[in-house]
């Protein structure tokens, strides 16, 4: 049994102090590859030096919180073709923040979605307070955008219009909360075909473990409440939710668990 979190912030402390010892307790855990996306411009070194780890796959992008960044799309087209660089993310829009302004987040997003579809790669979406201002943009680009919604808290409804975009969900810590109604509704009628798991650690906690002290070890815990909400075994969730993953980002089978960066 084999698990795969799509989602963690590795360059983000407490984690990139203690690399190695995150990646060994994932493996000690059953999680075979890890998928860490960049933050802003200046976490792409980091992201760059991780990719020579062995079952650590990265994302280049930037985050809404950061759009008024000068991204030169060039710069991220050429990161894209590094070996084990396999989304464009995390990007998305935040319109709860007071700036940067929804008019740069937009542009910015609408960049980075364009450069995805031109480079045939899935991209990891960030979104909140503007969940229908990005299905309206999604929507105008007619299906051509593949990826995930990543840490999905919301409900039934709004899960199903991502899905007939032809997006996967991503769900994490929210569904291991016994008062996340939405979260657990959604994880039990999105089709598996589109779901894929991920901690967002060290930003996300998950039932019994704070934000902070999250891990990609605990990808372990969250298929294990699928697996309850699904009412299935957690052999079957694993075997699902890698499937996805792999499918989804181009990853190759693996066989091995996730080794520390050679740097």
């Amino acid at each position: 049994m084999y698990l795969v979190d799509t989602h963690t912030h590795l360059t983000f402390e407490p984690i990139w102090s203690q690399l190695g010892d995150v990646l060994e307790r994932a493996g000690r855990h059953d999680v075979q590859r890890v998928l860490a996306p960049a933050y802003d411009l200046e976490s792409w070194g980091r992201i760059r030096k991780l990719l020579s780890s062995s079952g650590v796959y990265g994302a280049f992008g930037v985050h809404p919180w950061k759009a008024d960044e000068a991204l030169n799309p060039d710069d991220l087209q050429h990161a894209m073709g590094l070996p084990h660089a396999v989304a464009i993310g995390e990007i998305g829009l935040d319109f709860k923040v007071a700036s940067p302004s929804p008019e740069v987040q937009t542009a910015l997003f609408r960049m980075q979605l364009e450069l995805a579809i031109s480079l045939n790669k899935p991209v990891m979406l960030h979104c909140r307070g503007a969940f229908m201002e990005m299905i309206d943009i999604l929507k105008s680009y007619a299906g051509k955008v593949r990826g995930v919604v990543h840490a999905f808290s919301r409900g039934p409804d709004l899960a199903e219009t991502f899905v007939r975009l032809g997006l996967h969900i991503g769900f994490g810590g929210a569904i291991t909360r016994s008062n996340a109604t939405r979260a657990r509704a959604a994880a039990t009628t999105v089709p598996w075909e589109r779901i894929v798991l991920e901690t967002d650690s060290p930003s996300i906690g998950v039932e019994g473990v704070e934000p902070e002290k999250t891990e990609p070890m605990h990808i372990a815990l969250i298929a294990a409440v699928l697996a309850q909400l699904r009412r299935t075994d957690v052999a079957h969730v694993a075997d699902v939710t890698t499937r996805n993953a792999e499918l989804l980002f181009g990853l190759p089978p693996g066989s091995a668990a996730v080794e520390s960066p050679k740097y």
